[in-house]
């Protein structure tokens, strides 16, 4: 069986192999390509975008075929009906069975159903999250000012909260199409689900598990020192992750626990020592920026920066606890990663989540938006340290499940033969 993946990344060996900078954030893909590649029975290709100037790029190696595309990737809101030409080609040459698209809000999605319309059942999409449902929750916990403002930044870069949710919408409107031109889908959620499902009534749904960054699975092996009363959260560039919420709580967490420290992995949207940081600033990191001056926050909220894989999980190691404090979600890895890690969590109850996470015995669910209940589920953590490492405990059985890899592989292995023409 030939089997094609579209994804949209490049993975990591061939990216080095391009010239260009790897990403480890799909590490997963490298497994599973690896567990396919050399097996008699499915001949492997794999295409993603790269620059303009390389999307003629080839390569056949260890039995998998690897094609490039060019897409404006730093916009994905925009379709470009170019794609579908040069997904022809690629489709012309490897001549798949089976087309498997990782993610419903790109482009090249849209693309490639096109490019199958007169054979839909050939191609087979997998859900990550559900624009359609994030857009609508974009704004969730920020007060009108902050939505309305246009920074020096926002206007320069045509990049306000309102533009960005505008694009949120505009890839929502591709990923419905898309969604509503198939006819086989996986997903590993409830939400996920029911969303795909209200978009098109007659998609079949196959239940998939998503494989996690291999680093994640093994416990360290020598005991790590937790820095106490600490908290890691995977994000806060954007509002849906709720870094906003985080930073309200830490105000009410700072009374009980004073030591109190919140660590936020990636970009510093607040950095503001110099007049060139001061003009690039967003609305939304404006925003973050007044409460943490508001609520005295200035000594015990650390951005981390851009962290590797390994770096990451040294940080969400050293840390006390995790939390969760998006206001949307389909499943996170971030959240997954956590539990297998031991590192006990608290996460908002959205989304696709309780489908991952039991409330009350993986860890604290709180209800979307509530700063008390969010506060209350790290404190009680805190106060509680054995029930704590009990809740660790059962996450890391529950991940175990949810993520096993060869599983996921055999899986998604019976729902290749089940499309089989």
């Amino acid at each position: 069986m030939r089997i094609l993946w579209l994804c949209n990344i490049i993975l990591p060996a061939v990216a080095v192999k391009m010239g260009l900078k790897p990403s480890d954030k799909e590490g997963w893909v490298l497994g599973a390509a690896s567990a396919f590649s050399g097996e008699g029975d499915y001949q492997l290709g794999i295409a993603f975008p790269v620059p303009s100037e390389q999307e003629d790029f080839r390569l056949s190696e260890n039995g998998t075929e690897y094609f490039g595309f060019f897409e404006d990737t730093a916009h994905p809101e925009i379709y470009d009906e170019g794609l579908e030409d040069r997904l022809r080609v690629i489709v012309k040459e490897f001549k798949p069975d089976i087309v498997h698209i990782f993610g419903t809000e790109y482009p090249h999605t849209l693309a490639m159903t096109r490019v199958f319309k007169d054979d839909p059942g050939r191609i087979l999409i997998g859900l990550q999250g559900v624009m359609d449902i994030y857009k609508d929750h974009y704004f969730d916990g920020l007060p009108e000012y902050v939505i309305n403002r246009v920074t020096f930044r926002d206007f320069v870069r045509r990049d306000s909260l309102k533009t960005q949710q505008k694009k949120y919408a505009l890839r929502a409107e591709n990923e419905v199409k898309s969604i509503k031109a198939a006819v086989n889908i996986t997903g590993r959620t409830a939400f996920d689900r029911n969303a795909s499902e209200a978009i098109n009534p007659d998609i079949k749904y196959h239940f998939m598990n998503e494989t996690l960054r291999k680093n994640f699975y093994d416990l360290p092996t020598e005991p790590v020192v937790k820095e106490p009363y600490s908290i890691f959260i995977s994000q806060g560039n954007y509002p849906i992750k709720g870094a906003h919420y985080m930073l309200s709580a830490l105000r009410l967490l700072k009374a009980e626990f004073p030591s109190a420290r919140l660590y936020i992995a990636g970009d510093n949207i607040t950095r503001h020592e110099t007049l060139k940081d001061k003009i690039k600033i967003s609305s939304y990191g404006k925003y973050l920026l007044e409460l943490m001056d508001r609520n005295d926050l200035w000594d015990c909220v650390v951005f981390t920066g851009s962290l590797n894989a390994e770096k990451y999980r040294e940080r969400l190691l050293r840390s006390s606890i995790f939390v969760c404090p998006s206001s949307i979600e389909n499943s996170p890895n971030s959240l997954g990663e956590a539990m297998l890690l031991k590192v006990p969590c608290v996460s908002a109850r959205v989304g696709g989540i309780p489908s991952i996470f039991d409330d009350g015995r993986d860890g604290i669910l709180y209800e979307p938006g509530d700063v008390n209940g969010l506060k209350e589920g790290v404190a009680r953590m805190w106060r509680n340290p054995d029930m704590a490492s009990e809740f660790a405990e059962h996450a890391r059985e529950h991940a175990l499940i949810t993520h096993d890899a060869a599983g996921n592989i055999a899986r998604l292995k019976e729902i290749y033969n089940s499309m089989k023409h």
